[in-house]
């Protein structure tokens, strides 16, 4: 079984302090376990604050995220899936992606030192 990374963007940066979202804490519990009875649950995520700053070369910090983004990343969890169309399926029924509220990238986590 291969583990995916689950990284969760508000469409709507206003709602990415979770408390203003159209989702109820029970949506989330309820495909979170649903996830977690079938074993495939790996680690839980977090939320994610919306204030904090970005570090770049030649020591420039700025202040983040941005306000001008179109999406604001919220939050993560760790799946295992045999494949990535798997992973995809059980992100299908996130809701983020029930109530048209943003979207769920799915990565494969790589070992460290793997490229492949």
């Amino acid at each position: 079984m291969k583990e995916f990374m689950f990284i969760f963007r508000f469409t709507n940066p206003d709602e990415a302090s979770w408390h203003n979202t159209k989702m109820s804490a029970k949506q989330w519990q309820d495909w979170i376990g649903g996830i977690a009875a079938q074993n495939k649950l790996s680690a839980t995520g977090k939320r994610l604050g919306t204030d904090g700053s970005v570090v770049k070369p030649n020591n420039v910090i700025t202040d983040g995220p941005y306000t001008e983004i179109k999406e604001t990343l919220g939050g993560y969890m760790f799946v295992k899936a045999e494949s990535l169309e798997e992973a995809v399926e059980m992100a299908k029924g996130c809701p983020l992606i029930q109530t048209n509220s943003g979207t769920v990238e799915v990565r494969p986590v790589m070992d460290a030192g793997n490229n492949s």
